[in-house]
């Protein structure tokens, strides 16, 4: 019995394999139609990219910048001076400080006065020798700088008329790192981080705008308080009737650039409370949610004479100096695929590692590198645009390859085939800006989403291969159609 079902079995596998078919070269188009067939087309252009003079950038960002630093590729110093104004929360008026009777810090009439006031300039980063000597001088602003404005990096305070003539004039000497401290004196504490600080007294006698005389400015602020607690209500109130601002200025020394964190405006006194006599502190902020202006001067002739005569290489140049210009080969590109689909196309630039001889110390490099059409140049920031992958693109600097990469921008490709006829001679023209982006992550286990971008307003410098002398491998961009059969 059992040899006739194994028998049968056989028969059974017999009859199947030789029913099918032994030729399975088109198996793959039995699942498809005819119109789902494709082949993939790789095909490279040659880009051309020259360096283009960026007169001033939008100055919109996390951080101000003091200092002035010579730049060894133009042999030109670049200054940043910087405004700010301090931040009130909302709904805090009557917290800011103690009831006027708790004040034991009292003139010679029983008035409240601030035993000390000071300005203390927040150090988040600086770039050169930390024990060079600079000096500044702080201004007091006249009149708040308007908000729902915007101001590029070449706005200038003083031209424009914001600082008060008869107001404080403060200097201040200062290194990065004050030896004259000791080491637990030298930094702030803020989040759980230690920061430097550069800190300027206000303890000379000062002299309001209404011709009223307080022993410094910590007493003006107090005793506004307590005359007009309604001016303390919110930043705008407190930035429109009590504190405009100040301006922060170079004024000697070279050699350090500072990123600032933030400013403080710190208000000491003393008051009474359980019986006891205690030392209190004040402390108003500038943060993101108030203004803000960051003023950068450099030597705009050395910075053409750079653009114009210098074709061996193109340039990133921060804060307000050159961009790279790109001109895309869209005609090549679409030339004889105009039914076929590009996928994918790829562009790398490659940062020059050789020096030359305009510098002998180069500076730091860009970090990120915002790729856009070269008619949205100002448009972009003034929108506070985010890229969307289709008009504008990030890349990365990859520290190992020494490059920058946009690994897909089909979508441009096509965009600017479509406007090719639209009247502007930019149409297949992108700028590549150096550019400091803000992101926020939902959770521990979330990718990064791009919250803002700004011009970078550090001091970086960088070359890249390309410009119309090239001598290196020119610049290319890798494409692959998607043919229709």
């Amino acid at each position: 019995m059992m040899r006739k079902l194994l028998m049968a079995g056989i028969a059974m596998l017999t009859i199947a394999i030789s029913s099918c078919d032994e030729n399975t070269n088109k198996m793959g188009y039995s699942l498809t139609s005819d119109a789902d067939r494709f082949s993939l087309i790789p095909d490279t252009f040659i880009v051309s990219t020259q360096s283009i003079k960026a007169d001033s950038v939008l100055a919109r960002s996390s951080y101000s910048y003091l200092g002035r630093i010579k730049d060894p590729e133009t042999g030109t110093y670049i200054t940043s001076d910087f405004t700010t104004q301090f931040n009130v929360l909302e709904n805090e008026v009557n917290i800011l400080f103690p009831g006027k009777g708790n004040i034991t810090s009292l003139d010679a009439g029983g008035e409240p006065i601030a035993t000390s006031c000071y300005l203390n300039v927040v150090i988040n980063s600086y770039l050169g020798d930390s024990l060079t000597a600079m000096k500044l001088m702080v201004e007091e602003l006249d009149k708040p700088i308007e908000e729902n404005k915007l101001y590029y990096s070449n706005f200038n305070p003083e031209a424009s008329g914001y600082i008060r003539n008869d107001g404080i004039r403060q200097a201040k000497l200062y290194t990065m790192v004050d030896l004259t401290l000791s080491d637990s004196m030298r930094t702030v504490r803020m989040n759980n981080n230690y920061y430097s600080y550069i800190s300027i007294p206000l303890n000379k006698q000062y002299k309001a705008k209404d011709a009223t005389v307080y022993n410094n400015y910590g007493t003006y602020i107090l005793r506004t308080y307590y005359q007009h607690p309604e001016y303390f209500k919110n930043s705008i109130s407190f930035i429109k009737n009590v504190c405009p601002g100040f301006y922060f200025k170079m004024v000697d020394g070279q050699g350090v650039m500072a990123e600032i964190l933030n400013v403080q405006l710190v208000v000491n006194y003393k008051f009474k409370a359980d019986g006891k006599e205690y030392t209190g502190s004040k402390t108003f902020l500038s943060t993101e949610e108030v203004m803000q202006t960051t003023h950068i001067s450099n030597d705009k002739g050395k910075i053409d004479s750079l653009v114009s005569k210098v074709n061996d290489c193109t340039y990133l140049k921060t804060p307000a100096g050159i961009f790279t210009e790109v001109t895309l080969p869209i005609d090549d590109i679409k030339k004889g695929h105009s039914n076929d689909s590009i996928i994918s196309a790829k562009i790398t630039f490659q940062r020059m590692v050789d020096q030359n001889d305009r510098t002998d110390d180069l500076l730091n490099d860009a970090t990120e590198l915002l790729m856009i059409e070269s008619d949205s140049l100002y448009a972009f920031f003034e929108k506070n645009s985010v890229t969307n992958n289709r008009t504008s693109f990030l890349a990365v600097y990859n520290a190992i390859l020494n490059t920058y990469t946009y690994n897909n921008i089909s979508s441009l490709i096509n965009h600017m085939y479509t406007i090719r006829n639209n009247g502007s001679k930019n149409w297949n023209k992108v700028v590549l800006i150096p550019v400091k982006t803000s992101t926020v992550r939902t959770s521990s286990y979330s990718s990064a989403t791009v919250t803002g971008i700004n011009n970078e307003m550090a001091i970086t410098s960088t070359r890249l291969v390309g410009g119309s002398q090239n001598s290196h491998m020119p610049v290319k961009i890798s494409i692959i159609y998607n043919q229709s059969k």
